[in-house]
């Protein structure tokens, strides 16, 4: 990998993992250990954080609102209007269980329908030196890659296949961000076990690019899937898990803009709390309604009135 904070992510990650009250192990996990003095804790993407030496100043700016329990690190925010998500579905999606293309077509309602709700708007108090994060994203592109790399993958591998979608549909963009999503017959190092996806950057085709694994929950529903919910574990705990990833990715994308004092990422620090819910049925929650479904996904901490995790702005 060319990033060094990349390694650090790779390398700290096989050494934790907490499951949710949610039965939900998710990539925004607690952190082991404490800055030492002169210290701060960075995070890693996968919820894992390293120690690093304290910056002596932050950059302040207009754009810039701290003090509700996370901080600015310096670096820079997504703030396209939109930001364009790029989706990889890996693997054989048009098997059983969760890998059909129902749930691919449930992914592109999502994603092409999130963008300026008052949910992704809590992602608008977050900004760098120039400006703020939009609150919008759109689906930028979405394509099959039915086992490049094979279907035991590595870290290597999953960069290689963002690197080959530049040549199989998708854009080189490096405003954007590139989601792969793994069929339940695919196996990740790290996932099931110490994740349920992560994000990350790295310089890729001469760009820096902003990519994400997100496993399917069918191949481990026990520690990633989202029980409870009006689509079924699997399929709920792999959007529950994209809206957790897009949510760092973009108010952090190169791991050194927003994060508190433990490395916590704002999705990290509402990983497990889902707020009020209303019933869809017997054993039915869900708590957002928009592109004509229901959804049941996590909050995310607002930047600001002293901060909190939050369904809405």
């Amino acid at each position: 990998m060319s990033d060094s904070r990349t390694i650090q992510k790779y390398a700290a990650a096989s050494f934790l993992f907490v499951i949710l009250s949610a039965g939900l192990l998710s990539a925004q996990k607690i952190r082991e250990g404490a800055a030492n003095p002169g210290e701060k804790m960075v995070p890693n993407g996968d919820g894992t954080a390293v120690s690093a030496p304290m910056d002596e100043a932050s950059p302040t700016g207009g754009a810039v609102v701290t003090g509700n329990g996370i901080n600015y690190n310096g670096g820079p925010v997504l703030q396209g209007n939109p930001v364009p998500i790029y989706v990889v579905f890996y693997g054989n999606w048009n098997g059983t269980g969760s890998n059909t293309p129902e749930t691919t077509s449930l992914v592109e309602l999502f994603l092409n329908n999130l963008g300026n709700t008052p949910y992704e708007k809590i992602n608008s108090t977050y900004g760098d030196t120039t400006g703020n994060v939009s609150g919008n994203i759109t689906l930028g592109g979405m394509i099959f890659d039915t086992g490049s790399q094979g279907t035991s993958l590595t870290n290597t591998k999953l960069s290689n296949i963002v690197t080959r979608s530049f040549s199989n549909g998708l854009p080189t963009d490096p405003n954007g961000l590139y989601v792969v999503i793994t069929a339940s017959t695919v196996s990740e190092q790290g996932f099931c076990t110490q994740f349920s996806g992560f994000h990350t950057h790295q310089t890729l085709a001469g760009h820096d690019i902003k990519w994400a694994f997100v496993g399917n929950p069918d191949r481990c529903q026990n520690s990633c899937g989202l029980p409870g919910g009006p689509h079924g574990p699997a399929i709920d705990g792999l959007i529950n898990e994209i809206t957790h990833v897009q949510e760092e990715a973009i108010s952090d994308p190169d791991l050194n803009a927003w994060f508190d004092s433990s490395g916590m990422e704002n999705a990290d620090k509402c990983s497990s709390n889902f707020g009020p819910t209303q019933s869809c049925g017997a054993g039915c929650q869900f708590n957002q309604t928009f592109g004509g479904q229901n959804w049941l996904i996590q909050e995310n901490w607002k930047n600001a009135n002293g901060g909190a995790c939050v369904q809405h702005l």
